[in-house]
């Protein structure tokens, strides 16, 4: 298919901790796009080294495609980052990635697809690849509930959507209050705040994506820290009535006692709740 550029934007955060060269990567991967988004929005959170900056230069440079570049002055988390960006976004289609994953080169022509068919669904996510150092080794996947019953039912225990898959409509997220700070849980928060205010939510069965894990994300959700940040999105979803109380304590104590595991435990664990690639 040739490329065409359709009415939707791309909503792409990039902070101090995106090494230069997987970001290079995730941007040839939206250059090579079937489909190239008509705006790409750069969200830098907060002060970047010199050689990601160059990247980001460089891209702009070469992408046939209107960059919007906002600059923040200090890191202000991903959900104000998200916040500020989304407001920059002029087109009613809004599509999510991160700077160190890598798009299947047909996934937005897809959700554009999926979401001209079936103008009842507010945001359609995918399927993801995991690998750790190979982009091309799928080391496991992780699929995500095909229907919006499916996807409700699942939100009770899960994140029910991978976030850096998602394309929605700018108007149902902005009704649902935008983006949060929810360090974390920036995307499960929406999901629930969405699905209460009567936005309806899919996933495509099929990897649209490949997303990079390995152990600096094993790392990066594990601790104390992360276990904080649990307690504070379990407080948040019961007091938006999703989650019931004992619902929320149960799943604050479950997945606390997850995050204090050791890495090689909480990787084992990863593995398990994901499909293993053989």
């Amino acid at each position: 298919m040739k490329k065409s550029k359709k009415s939707f934007s791309l909503l792409l955060p990039v902070y101090h901790g995106d090494c230069p060269e997987f970001v290079r990567e995730a941007f040839g991967s939206i250059s090579s796009q079937s489909c190239l988004p008509e705006q790409i929005v750069i969200v830098i959170d907060g002060p970047v080294s010199k050689e990601l900056d160059n990247e980001i230069e460089h891209f702009i440079n070469v992408i046939d495609s209107k960059v919007t570049l906002l600059r923040l002055e200090s890191n202000q988390g991903l959900g104000n980052a998200l916040y500020e960006g989304l407001r920059l976004c002029s087109h009613p289609l809004v599509a999510r990635m991160d700077a160190d994953d890598i798009a299947e080169k047909k996934r937005f022509e897809i959700q554009l697809k999926y979401l001209w068919q079936y103008p009842e669904i507010d945001a359609v996510g995918s399927w993801i690849c995991e690998f750790d150092s190979d982009p091309s080794r799928c080391e496991r996947i992780r699929s995500v509930p095909q229907s919006h019953e499916e996807i409700v039912r699942f939100a009770r225990f899960r994140n029910p959507m991978n976030h850096m898959t998602v394309m929605f409509r700018k108007s149902a997220v902005e009704r649902a209050g935008s983006y949060r700070p929810m360090p974390g849980f920036e995307d499960y928060d929406l999901w629930i705040r969405m699905i209460q205010n009567g936005s309806r939510l899919a996933n495509i069965p099929e990897v649209l994506l490949r997303a990079r894990t390995g152990e600096e994300m094993i790392e990066r959700r594990r601790g104390w820290r992360y276990v904080r940040q649990e307690w504070h999105f379990a407080k948040a979803a019961y007091q938006t009535g999703f989650w019931s109380f004992p619902l929320a304590m149960r799943n604050a104590m479950l997945r606390s006692t997850i995050r204090l595991l050791p890495a090689g435990l909480l990787g084992s664990m990863y593995n398990f709740l994901r499909k293993k690639r053989t």
